[in-house]
């Protein structure tokens, strides 16, 4: 017999809604009057609507779960497309929609994308591209609200598009749910339920939809947030890292600071410099001046291309620090407005800003060296040209005091030395062209055991040795090529003795004014390799080249001449003629003609100067002038 009891029966096996008409049926057909009718009408309206709450609850309970389980995910969140499909496939199973998707706004192409598809099935559908504003997604995401549809191909809410409505047809969609992923107050998606079929979509689902929208935004702004931490760490690190080798680097270049200051106080040279440089930067590295000559080397290195160095030192100087040319590193080694060499390193890896002050440290440290051994240098240059000025000074005094100096310099005045003039050719330039020759014969002669000296213009050089000759043309050589220009050297000795050096330099400088006067200026000789002509011609008083020639003009210049013009050989045979005493027959056989010949060539001479050539006092003038027009002549 039916009663209210079996609604009760119904609601605890969770029975289908059509179930509850049986027990109204099996009444009225058990003939149960209206008022039991009634009552059983009443129960099971009351049954239905605990089971509808009942529904509701378990579909609340399966929500909440769903909404915690993503909770859960945002909370161990690793994979953002992990959870951002997780969302979507909730989104589907919560709501019963046979298809869920998202998309995501492109700020830089302006439109928006798919991004997670669930229970789709058309390609086309999942590679869809909206326009703002167009669909009911570029709607939603350009409006921020959620938008519903029972029947989308036929709503005319939406502006279609052919390549959506293409997509959506393929898909087979029918009824679509959107709303808005959102941050604040700007959107940057769109979440969706869909169903191939017309339905309603309750307002309990677009909330529960706004919910897990709501946190697949979060999970969006969380990966940002991860992934801008994770930069960030990874910039700290490489900073953190920067700052280590920054540090190691100054820590290095203090280090090596502290070791050249420590040269310079001790007294260190520049290959202790270049040695200090390469502990500390490895490599190996080369000291030049600035002539190019090596000043220092330490490890393997080729010597650069001149005009390479050229270049590098002129644009380190510019820059004011080092340059890089190929694999080699360039700093000059510079005083003020004066270049004093460079380093090249040749370093083992690349170096660091702070490895680079090393190098350039390093040059200043070994201008300093040099400027302080020029100082020195100078210094016992004055002491020795002092002396040097003492010796070859009138009249002498004290020959044992200056004894005692010489021998405190390392040099012995008792010993043989030649003395050397060089010309004010040498000198003739003012300022430091005039100081680096005087500085070039200091160490010239200190090298050699000498002393040099500047005196009345010309530049005295006392060598010990006895090759005055030699002494002197090796000076004019030298110098010539460090002042780039001719440089006349005169010299005498050996001289033996304080008291005997001042009559050798005077000597020395009358061979000299020789050389002048005979036009063999840029060349060295002794007062020896001259002989009588360069002591006559050392004592005149200024005579000069003119002079010379113009008296060669007077005596024997149209013999000159007409050898000259003709080819004959009228000088040669006045030479062989006075050499052999005036006889005819010995200069013959000398120039190998015949005595005939020798007569016929005086006799065209008698033409040429005068039939009074042979006097004594013309033959003298004529041999002196043969004698000068040879030594003008040599060879």
């Amino acid at each position: 017999m039916s009663s209210p009891v079996e609604f009760l029966e119904l609601l605890a096996r969770e029975a289908a809604a059509v179930e509850f008409e049986g027990p109204l049926i099996a009444a009225r057909s058990a003939g149960l009057p209206a008022e039991r009718l009634a009552e059983l009408e009443q129960a099971k309206t009351v049954a239905l609507r605990v089971r509808a709450l009942l529904e509701r609850r378990r579909r609340r309970e399966s929500e909440l779960s769903g909404l915690y389980d993503t909770v859960s995910d945002l909370a161990g969140l690793r994979d953002l497309d992990e959870v951002l499909r997780a969302i979507v496939h909730r989104a589907r199973h919560l709501l019963g929609a046979d298809v869920a998707y998202m998309t995501l706004n492109d700020a830089e192409r302006g439109d928006t994308y798919m991004r997670v598809t669930d229970g789709s099935v058309s390609a086309q559908f999942q590679r869809l591209r909206l326009p703002m504003g167009a669909g009911l997604g570029g709607l939603v995401a350009q409006s921020g609200a959620p938008y519903v549809t029972a029947n989308y191909p036929q709503d005319e809410r939406f502006h279609h598009t052919r390549e959506i409505d293409a997509g959506v047809g393929e898909e087979g969609l029918v009824a679509i749910l959107g709303v808005p992923l959102r941050l604040g107050s700007t959107s940057i998606g769109v979440l969706y339920a869909a169903n191939r079929t017309a339905r309603p979509f309750a307002r309990e689902e677009v909330a529960l939809l706004l919910s897990l929208a709501a946190h697949a935004a979060v999970a969006i702004d969380t990966a940002r947030l991860l992934a801008e931490t994770r930069a960030a760490l990874e910039e700290l690190s490489s900073a953190n890292t920067t700052i280590r080798a920054h540090s190691s680097s100054v820590e290095r270049a203090a280090a090596a600071h502290d070791r050249m200051t420590a040269l310079v106080l001790r007294g260190g040279g520049v290959e202790d410099v270049a040695a200090a440089v390469t502990d500390v930067l490895g490599g190996a590295l080369l000291a030049l001046d600035a002539e190019g000559r090596r000043l220092a080397q330490v490890g393997e290195i080729d010597e650069p291309d001149r005009a390479e160095i050229v270049e590098a030192v002129a644009a380190s100087r510019t820059e004011g620090r080092s340059v890089r040319r190929g694999v080699l590193w360039y700093a000059a080694v510079v005083a003020g407005a004066e270049n004093l060499g460079v380093l090249v390193l040749r370093p083992e890896g690349e170096p660091a800003d702070a490895d680079q002050r090393i190098l350039e440290r390093a040059a200043l440290v070994t201008a300093l060296l040099l400027l302080f051994r020029r100082t020195v240098a100078e210094a016992e240059g004055r002491v020795r040209g002092e002396l040097l000025d003492d010796l070859i000074a009138r009249p002498l005094r004290d020959p044992d005091a200056l004894r005692g100096r010489a021998r405190r310099l390392g040099v012995e005045l008792d010993a043989p030395h030649v003395l050397v003039a060089v010309g004010d050719d040498a000198i003739a330039a003012t300022g430091s062209a005039r100081q680096r020759v005087l500085s070039w014969a200091t160490t010239y002669a200190s090298t050699r055991g000498g002393l040099a000296a500047a005196r009345d213009g010309r530049v005295a050089l006392m060598l010990p040795g006895q090759d005055a000759g030699g002494s002197a043309r090796a000076v004019a050589r030298d110098l010539s090529r460090i002042t780039g220009r001719p440089v006349t050297a005169g010299a005498s000795g050996p001289s033996t003795g304080p008291d005997s050096l001042a009559a050798a330099f005077r000597e020395a400088d009358r061979c000299l004014t020789a050389l002048g006067a005979l036009g063999r200026s840029g060349q060295g000789a002794s007062s020896a390799e001259l002989g009588f002509v360069g002591l006559l011609l050392g004592a005149v008083d200024d005579g000069g080249d003119a002079d010379v020639s113009r008296f060669l003009t007077a005596t024997i210049g149209p013999v000159i001449d007409y050898d000259a013009r003709r080819g004959t050989a009228l000088v040669r045979t006045l030479e062989a003629y006075f050499g052999v005493g005036g006889s005819l027959a010995r200069a013959a056989e000398q120039l190998h003609v015949h005595v005939n010949t020798v007569t016929q060539r005086l006799e065209r001479v008698g033409q040429l100067l005068g039939v009074d050539w042979q006097r004594p006092d013309r033959a003298l003038e004529v041999q002196l002038a043969l004698r000068l027009h040879r030594l003008r002549t040599p060879g």
